[in-house]
């Protein structure tokens, strides 16, 4: 609620295990970067006292997340994050995810090179949606050249599907893009 959601529209989540809510399960996987909130957005007395501390105040784990559909679909959310054993061993390995959904924007995520390894070697995704690119990375709905998305296209093998503005995708149960791609 002092964030401004409706309690009664939250749900705690934590790392190993599941709900389901509306027909999607969802789970929290690890993600690995600083997660703090400058003194200012804290406020009060407290937030001065951070911000002259030149600190920031700690808000929780970082967290990916894995849903599963009804259709069938396990998709991968890496959230901000570097690589990390997880995405083979708990994103593969237990849920065996078919799309994932990746950062790309370098210096607080994985880069494209980085992201480009996780899909290719530790998840292993029947498909790929790039996202995070902290950049402009279309135009006309073309990919630019010369940026981190195509960089990451380049590097990936299997197909990579980039998100945009007043379109929607739709993936079959097996991560295949059907509509939208």
């Amino acid at each position: 609620k002092s964030n401004g959601g409706d309690p009664k529209s939250s749900v705690l989540a934590r790392f190993g295990a599941s709900q389901t809510i509306g027909g999607v399960t969802i789970a929290t996987v690890t993600a690995i970067h600083s997660n703090g909130v400058h003194g200012d957005l804290v406020g009060g007395d407290l937030g001065q006292h951070l911000k002259e501390a030149g600190l920031s105040a700690y808000v929780g784990e970082a967290t990916g997340y894995v849903l599963k559909f009804s259709n069938g679909l396990v998709a991968y959310l890496s959230g901000d994050t570097g690589i990390t054993g997880d995405q083979e061993k708990v994103v593969r390995g237990h849920y065996k995810a078919k799309l994932a959904v990746i950062n790309i924007g370098d210096t607080f995520t994985t880069g494209p090179t980085e992201a480009a390894y996780v899909i290719n070697d530790l998840v292993q995704p029947a498909s790929v949606i790039v996202s995070h690119a902290n950049e402009p990375a279309t135009e006309g709905g073309k990919v630019k050249p010369g940026t981190r998305t195509e960089s990451f296209i380049k590097a990936t093998k299997v197909p990579v599907h980039v998100p945009l503005s007043g379109k929607t995708m739709a993936f079959d149960g097996d991560g295949v893009c059907v509509a939208g791609c």
